[in-house]
């Protein structure tokens, strides 16, 4: 099995930043897609960031040019570096991997659509 487990959310002023976290766990041989996602009270959860292990990253209009995600491929880690934040960032991030290849056969997709627990971010005006 996989596991994503996130850390780094937390409480911060408007305008503050946050680094998010996640790792994925098991016998993983490669992760195709990794991303984030959030949902605020009362409302769908909804994509933050998405990207393939070669492509381009796909952000969510309302982050473009504050969140930027980056990977390890080697680690199987995803981040999440948000800067300026603002309450309307307040929500519970989830992390998402898809299309995930383990050792026991490099070479087809063995799991699909894994989730984290979620982490509360909280921005205060």
């Amino acid at each position: 099995q996989v596991q994503l487990v996130e850390s780094g959310g937390g409480s911060v002023q408007a305008g503050g930043s946050l680094r998010l976290s996640c790792v994925a766990s098991g016998t993983i041989f490669s992760i195709d897609t990794m991303g984030w996602y959030r949902q605020a009270p009362g409302r769908e959860r909804d994509l933050v960031a998405v990207a393939t292990r070669r492509g381009p990253t796909t952000y969510a209009e309302a982050v473009k040019g504050r969140f930027t995600l980056s990977r390890d491929n080697a680690k199987n880690t995803v981040y999440l570096q948000m800067d300026n934040l603002t309450p309307e960032d307040t929500a519970v991030y989830y992390c998402n991997a898809d299309r995930i290849s383990d050792t026991s056969n490099p070479l087809r997709y063995k799991y699909f659509d894994v989730w984290g627990q979620g982490t509360q971010v909280t921005v205060s005006s």
